[in-house]
Parts: C-alpha cells; structure tokens; sequence
C-alpha cells in the first residue's frame, strides 16, 4: 500500500481507501468506479467479466470477446438490430451473390431446383430428410446410419473414412490403433478369428 492512504483506483486513479475497496484481479476500485466499460452497470462478484486491465458486465463482454453466429443468442436480446458499433466491433461484408450452375438438364430439376444425392443409396436427398455428414447430404432415415453395424448416427457419434460414415465405436475397431492397451472396455480381450 503507498504511503498517504490507499491503493490507486483502476479507473480513476485516485487513492482508495479501505472503506470503499473492492478487489478485482488484484486491482483495487472505488464502489463508485467499479462499473462496466461499455454500459455502465454497476458490477459485482458474480456479474463480472475481466479481460486485460478492462472490467466488463457478462453480457458485454459477450457480446465483445463471445462467440459470434448464430445459436449464441442470449435471450429475448437475440432478435436485436445492435451490430456491436459502441464495441468496437466492426462487420464484415458478405461476398455478393454468385448463382450455383446446375450440370443436370432435366425438366423437374430446372422447374423445382436441384436437390442433393444420397451417397448411400444415390436418390434425391430433399430437405425436409436431409443430414449433413461426412460433407454430404444423407437421408435421416435408412441411410444415415453406420456402414459396418447399422446403428443409427447423430453429428456427435460420427466418423468418417474415404466418404463413408461409421458409429465412433466400428471406426475405432476397424481404424484405430492396434495391439495391448487400446482395447475398449471389458471386451478388450474378446477372441478374433
């Protein structure tokens, strides 16, 4: 502590005295300064968001240093036109519109648009069936399903190898490491022919 009272203020630089001391990172704060630095919000244990030498509430710092895209919406705030300007953040603008062209002639795909095809069993993969996996669209149900066991995936217990998806379980039998020690659970010394 220096001599004549107080730590310095992270804020205002002005001495701190005990009675008015809040700790923050190992800085001290006047009550009155310990607030966040875009909105003004007066701050405490559990709404606090440090960042360098800066004090945010949660949601600012969020919104500053958080994910961006969608999904990382908070609340009713989500549907807000605030593009992040009083931040400091700046947009990015999107690269104009390029229409894909369509290699397939036919009459249904040039009336109703082109659709995906199922790797699996090659039909049209429409949106209302469609699964993205392994970088192709599949259908949800009887395709999308793994290529050694048939049990049904999600994005979670995906993996792929050379365009064909299998449960994470099969992947690791028939891809993974071999030999003492990467066994998988009690079946670990299970006999092979």
């Amino acid at each position: 502590m220096p001599l004549g009272g107080g730590n310095k203020c992270g804020r205002c630089s002005k001495t701190v005295y005990f009675a008015e001391e809040v700790l923050c990172d190992g800085r001290s704060f006047h009550k009155s300064c310990f607030l966040c630095m875009v909105c003004g919000k007066n701050l405490d244990s559990t709404t606090i968001a440090a960042h360098m030498d800066e004090v945010y509430c949660k949601a600012c710092y969020g919104k500053k240093y958080g994910p961006k895209g969608y999904g990382y919406g908070q609340g009713a705030g989500t549907l807000s036109m605030d593009k992040g300007e009083s931040l400091g953040i700046t947009q990015e603008t999107p690269a104009p519109h390029r229409p894909t062209t369509n290699a397939n002639p036919s009459k249904m795909t040039q009336k109703f648009g082109g659709s995906d095809r199922c790797p699996r069993c090659g039909k049209a993969v429409y949106a209302a069936e469609k699964v993205i996996g392994a970088g192709s669209a599949w259908h949800k149900i009887g395709c999308f399903t793994c290529a050694t066991c048939g049990k049904s995936l999600e994005s979670t217990t995906l993996a792929d190898k050379e365009g064909e998806i299998y449960c994470k379980g099969c992947y690791g039998k028939n891809f993974g490491p071999k030999g003492f020690g990467y066994g998988l659970g009690a079946g670990a010394l299970a006999h092979t022919q």
